[in-house]
This record gives structure tokens, sequence and C-alpha cells, in this order.
């Protein structure tokens, strides 16, 4: 799959403010700073479509991307960020909750998770949500320049083993500083739009 063009289509904070057009959506979910809008500029190729800050919590609502006139990618709000008030928390969790469990077109979620890292507890709740849900998730490791290539295949597996619970689920890494991983994704993220 190409990104032909992409377009900003418009943020939500409550289900009133849920978008009416009638497309297939692709969720991107993770960790408060994990690369979730600097991941959107880079599939899209645009520098500047989506938000992005070296401080975590810039994504504060749920906003919603037209890709080809053909699905909606949606950036959720970072979640596991510490340093906002625990009012602020507990609004990001609400609209992460109330998206995911309100959407009837979403087809995956793409949980971003540093490939340096383990995943968190949060991160874990997340593969538990769409497991329970029956949400079909692609694995994005991001970060990927930030370790050497030689030690990335076992990072890809001690990701997938710690999340797994015993699913095989798609699993990329990406950089958007080195260019890295977008054709892979894109085609994962063509697989499940098939479906």
């Amino acid at each position: 799959m190409q990104i032909k063009n992409a377009r900003f289509l418009k943020s939500m904070k409550s289900e009133a403010d849920y978008p009416s057009l009638d497309m297939p959506e692709i969720a991107i979910c993770g960790k408060s700073n994990v690369g979730k809008s600097s991941l959107v500029n880079y599939l899209t190729n645009r520098t500047k479509l989506a938000k992005t800050s070296a401080s975590p919590g810039k994504t504060r609502l749920v906003n919603f991307f037209v890709i080809n006139e053909a699905f909606l990618l949606v950036d959720l709000p970072g979640y596991g960020f510490a340093r906002v008030s625990r009012a602020e928390q507990q609004s990001w969790a609400k609209m992460i909750e109330g998206y995911l469990s309100r959407s009837k077109r979403l087809r995956a979620l793409l949980i971003l998770l540093d490939i340096r890292h383990n995943p968190t507890a949060d991160d874990r709740l997340m593969f538990e949500w769409a497991a329970h849900f029956g949400i079909s998730v692609i694995i994005v490791a991001t970060k990927a320049d930030k370790i050497a290539k030689t030690k990335r295949f076992a990072q890809l597996q001690m990701l997938k083993k710690n999340v797994g619970g015993g699913v095989d689920y798609p699993i990329v890494a990406v950089s958007s500083q080195d260019r890295l991983g977008a054709e892979a994704l894109l085609n994962e993220i063509e697989k499940v739009l098939t479906i």
C-alpha cells in the first residue's frame, strides 16, 4: 500500500464529536512519547500532519486523519504519563476507552512499544483489551534506530514474548529517523483492511 494523500479530519473529546464518515479505522496507541504522532507523519510522508513534541503528552484528544480517502488513521492520547494531573490522566483514559469501546469500524490497533524497553503493565493491558474484544493487533516497535541492527531481531522476539499471551502478533520495527519500516507496516495495515 502507498499513501497518496492524507488530511486531518477532526479531533474528538467525547462521543458526540465522533466523525460521521463510514470508513474502516486503524488506531494508534501506546505510552506517552513512544512516537505515535511521529509515526502518523512518517507513514503519510508529511512533517506536520500530526503535532509532535520532545516532551510527552502532546496528543490530548483523539485525532482522526483520512488516508487515501479510504480509511481513517486514529491517533489516540498516550497513556502512562505521570507528569500531568490525575484528572488529566483520567480524562485521557476515558477518551481512549470511549473510543475503543464504541468504534464499530475499528479494524486493528497499532500498539506502539519502544524497542529498547520491556512492555509496561499499561502496554499489556492494551493487549488484553484487544484480545477481549477480538481486535486485530499489529505491534509497532518504535525507535529502532536507537539500537544496533544486530540486536533488533532479539528485541522484537522479546517484545512479542512479553505481550503475546500465546498469540503470534505481526511485529514491525520502525524508525522515522532512519526511514525504516514504513513499507512493511503499510503492508500489514493493508492486510487487515482487506479482510
